[in-house]
């Protein structure tokens, strides 16, 4: 079930009309921008405290969503590793990432608010995939933003959006990457906020979104707390590993440990693109979070095999969780993730994403490094499945060869 709203007092809990986290969060937007906000923060505190939009909600990711998804023991990677592995399935749920139970929720929220188009800006493009299904189920015209390079290595991701209904505009500005793709959107939303809901995939951007998102994205957490404590006779796992980017899938699961202390909480950044193990606090897309920027403050491009990871920043909650010291941030390179990639194929038969590979690639290295204690257990958010990288995935390692 989706999860009911949060008490302040919780680690993870509601921001305020301020959408601060500690020092970061907020809506830094332009003033045309400030009311379409303030209009989203007040519906979406109505819909979420009102108990038919949750049996709706519910309703919808369980029927059409897949919800909820399995808790799986890899018991060969485990025994590889000398760590317990379990993998929390999002691969599982409809159109194969957790970018659905996201995008359901903004869907019903937008309709709600009598708006008739989603626009959307996407990266690895499953959040593109994500908002044009709703869009078909609703009967809503949708909109994708995607850069040009990452339209050419997810071109199967491209295809289904266009086959679900979607128009896909191409962004050729800058490093033609997520981050640009959501500098567009920004500027259509301004442009026709009337009738238009931007549904943002990240825990990202001017609040309300680091925290709607989160909210949407915490039934991971709460599925996989209980479906943990069931499996390891009522504990938690020593650790929760995810993949941050923006950072939705890490916020959705770590929202269901923030206030279990027993858990370590883990996001794995990429290499090129680490905003939280090598950038600076600045503003970007309406928020104030860690960025990666030179000294004259200018955002610089970030760089990683991983379209969904390929962005200067992260949400502002995570920076949070960092300054708090509830969460560890490190990150992982390519080779490391390809061949957690492999590895995870190899070893268990399921081919992660890329992003989620991530995740795979720090719990090989911790383990191989005695960093991770022999025996714990460590739950990973496998926040997509590799179909979409396959292609690509072959081609890089047959250059490798």
């Amino acid at each position: 079930m989706t999860a009911e709203p949060t008490p302040a007092s919780s680690i993870m809990g509601d921001p305020g009309p301020t959408g601060r986290f500690g020092g970061f969060g907020g809506r830094f937007v332009p003033e045309s921008l400030v009311p379409a906000c303030m209009e989203l923060e007040v519906a979406f505190r109505s819909a979420w405290a009102d108990p038919a939009f949750h049996t709706e909600l519910d309703g919808i990711l369980h029927h059409y969503g897949g919800r909820p998804t399995p808790v799986t023991e890899c018991a060969r990677l485990s025994e590889e590793l000398g760590v317990r592995v379990l993998l929390k399935r999002e691969d599982l749920a409809h159109t194969g990432s957790h970018k659905i139970n996201n995008v359901i929720g903004q869907s019903l929220l937008a309709r709600r608010m009598g708006k008739t188009r989603l626009i959307a800006e996407t990266g690895a493009g499953q959040h593109g995939v994500a908002t044009a299904t709703a869009a078909a189920l609703f009967g809503m015209e949708c909109v994708v933003y995607m850069g040009e390079v990452d339209t050419r290595r997810q071109e199967l991701n491209v295809f289904r959006m266009e086959l679900l209904g979607a128009e896909v505009r191409p962004i050729s500005s800058g490093s033609r990457t997520l981050k640009d793709a959501v500098n567009e959107a920004l500027r259509e939303w301004v442009a026709s906020v009337g009738v238009t809901h931007y549904c943002l995939g990240s825990v990202m951007g001017p609040h309300p979104y680091p925290w709607m998102v989160r909210e949407f994205q915490r039934v991971i957490g709460e599925e996989a707390r209980d479906q943990c404590r069931a499996i390891l006779d009522g504990s938690d796992p020593d650790v929760v590993v995810a993949c941050a980017g923006g950072g939705s899938n890490a916020a959705g699961i770590f929202a269901g440990f923030a206030d279990a202390t027993s858990s370590r909480l883990v996001g794995v950044e990429a290499a090129g693109g680490a905003a939280l193990t090598g950038g600076i606090p600045g503003i970007l897309h309406g928020m104030h979070s860690a960025l990666i920027q030179d000294e004259a403050g200018q955002i610089l491009e970030a760089s990683s095999i991983s379209a969904g990871l390929d962005y200067p920043g992260i949400g502002p909650e995570h920076a949070h969780l960092a300054e708090l010291g509830r969460a560890h941030y490190v990150s992982a390179d390519d080779e490391e993730v390809l061949e957690a990639f492999q590895l995870l194929a190899r070893t268990e038969g399921i081919i992660p994403a890329l992003e989620s590979a991530h995740a795979i690639a720090w719990v090989a290295a911790a383990a191989g490094r005695s960093e991770l204690v022999r025996g714990s257990t460590v739950l990973v958010n496998l926040s997509g499945r590799g179909d979409k990288d396959v292609a690509q995935v072959r081609d890089l390692l047959r250059g490798r060869a």
